[in-house]
């Protein structure tokens, strides 16, 4: 079996996925379950405090990369890492706490 056999498929699916940002992004979902979203970033602040913070300027504050690394006085792409970190683990998290709710 060729590399670009395994390969092709898999771009495939990964270009079916929605981008990160749109994976946590409760603005646009009608039936966000808040509670879930609370819950999710209590653990999160328990388990990574700084990533808590970023979440918390980036997505509620608004803020960009830049400001955010202002703010904490840590470097740009420290807050890139982690929000990316962030961003994955609270989408792992919320997408469990739904499947959970239907099941």
């Amino acid at each position: 079996m060729t590399r670009s056999a395994i390969v092709q498929p898999s771009e495939a699916r990964l270009a079916h996925k929605p981008p990160l940002d749109d994976a946590v992004d409760v603005s646009k979902q009608e039936d966000v379950n808040l509670v879930a979203l609370d819950e999710a970033l209590t653990q999160l602040a328990r388990l990574d405090p700084q990533q808590s913070r970023i979440v918390e300027l980036r997505f509620f504050g608004e803020l960009t990369i830049e400001e955010t690394a202002e703010v904490l006085r840590i470097s740009p792409a420290t807050i890139k890492r982690d929000w990316i970190s962030a961003k994955a683990w609270l989408h792992c998290t919320l997408t469990k706490t739904v499947m959970s709710d239907k099941g």
